[in-house]
């Protein structure tokens, strides 16, 4: 009798514990990175305004899908001709987009927007330097 009376109480406090959770499960805060993608760090220090980080987020969920749709549309297609044609069409396609966030940023921000990019593409450049030595050394060991 006391088994079940205790069995009892605890089911009939689950659902309160699970309504007390936080929105979205526990509470286990993003990685570094995670979530938001890296292209958010980049403007984290530019101080947007409420109407920026607005115009900014429509700007970056309409643009989200894009390089998925030009790449699949060229992915069954991949003579070399084609291949250009996609690295070509991706490439103005984000050339367009950094524009269009250029045009939301005050000079400052763009000052700000222009270095972190800088940062950014350095790091990018490091990290493939660096896997290219490591498939080199790995294939060496072979």
């Amino acid at each position: 009798m006391r088994k079940t009376l205790i069995a009892l109480a605890f089911a009939a406090s689950l659902p309160a514990l699970a309504l007390a959770m936080p929105q979205g499960g526990p509470c286990n805060p993003p990685m570094h990175g995670e979530q938001r993608g890296h292209g958010m760090q980049l403007f984290k220090e530019l101080d947007l305004s409420a109407e920026q980080r607005e115009q900014m987020s429509t700007l970056m969920r309409e643009r989200k899908g894009d390089p998925r749709e030009i790449t699949r549309k060229y992915l069954e297609k991949l003579p070399k001709a084609d291949q250009e044609a996609l690295k070509k069409e991706l490439e103005t396609a984000r050339l367009e987009h950094e524009k269009a966030v250029r045009a939301i940023l005050t000079p400052e921000q763009q000052k700000t927007f222009d270095a972190r990019k800088a940062e950014m593409d350095k790091r990018r450049a490091e990290r493939e330097e660096f896997q290219a030595w490591k498939a080199e050394k790995e294939q060496q060991a072979q």
